[in-house]
């Protein structure tokens, strides 16, 4: 029989059994569930939080499956957060998981809470919304961001998505190793956020390698709402 303390027993011996079964009162949204959604679900779903909701109507293309690491072959046609769903599920006997192939419009009519939103979507318009209806749920939620080498992570809490430029914007292409690298940045924020450790809030992380090659990091305030 396969035990709590078991399955956890790393991250027990990081913070404790009362925080580890903390988690399992938790209940979170990942809007999308390709690269980032795929990498959030792997780190996150297998983590202790006790729900977990996949939003994306989309289903799986060949040319996902380099950078979707939840996908394989086999896989191409079928609904994405279905997919991704099945797998955390398989992995994690402790988790409760729900797929919702709809557009993200349908799921806000849902009557639900979550503790967090993580944005896993490709467009500005998306995140745009997602921070209109986390604001108006009064629920944080983390932006993340990829094209070609580059990435970009924030926790909304206080400030507004608005001041980004929403316009069209077609992605350079974006190499797999850095969508896992955004979306393990969003997931060590939000399981740091949801275990009540110290947490940077409304700061904008830009991260790229430069011309020789060096990782960097740049960090910008976030204009807050009072």
């Amino acid at each position: 029989m396969i035990t709590v303390e078991d399955y956890f027993k790393r991250q027990i011996q990081l913070w404790g059994e009362e925080t580890q079964n903390s988690l399992q009162d938790k209940k979170i949204a990942i809007i999308g569930a390709g690269g980032l959604g795929c990498s959030l679900a792997y780190a996150l779903g297998t983590s202790g939080i006790g729900e977990i909701n996949i939003v994306d109507f989309d289903r799986v293309s060949l040319h996902n499956i380099h950078r979707q690491i939840a996908f394989t072959i086999e896989d191409e046609g079928r609904y994405k957060s279905e997919v991704v769903a099945d797998i955390i599920k398989s992995k994690n006997p402790f988790i409760k998981v729900h797929a919702y192939t709809i557009e993200f419009n349908e799921f806000q009519n849902i009557d639900k809470k979550y503790d967090l939103i993580l944005d896993a979507t490709d467009n500005l318009h998306a995140r745009e919304e997602i921070d209109r209806f986390a604001k108006q749920r009064n629920t944080p939620w983390i932006y993340g961001s990829v094209e070609a080498f580059n990435g970009q992570v924030c926790f909304f809490d206080r400030a507004s998505f608005q001041i980004f430029n929403i316009g069209e914007h077609k992605p350079a292409g974006v190499t797999a190793p850095i969508v896992m690298h955004i979306a393990s940045f969003q997931a060590n924020l939000a399981l740091r956020y949801l275990t009540k450790l110290p947490i940077v809030k409304d700061k904008l992380y830009y991260l790229y390698f430069n011309s020789d090659g060096e990782l960097i990091t740049q960090k910008f305030n976030m204009p807050t709402q009072n």
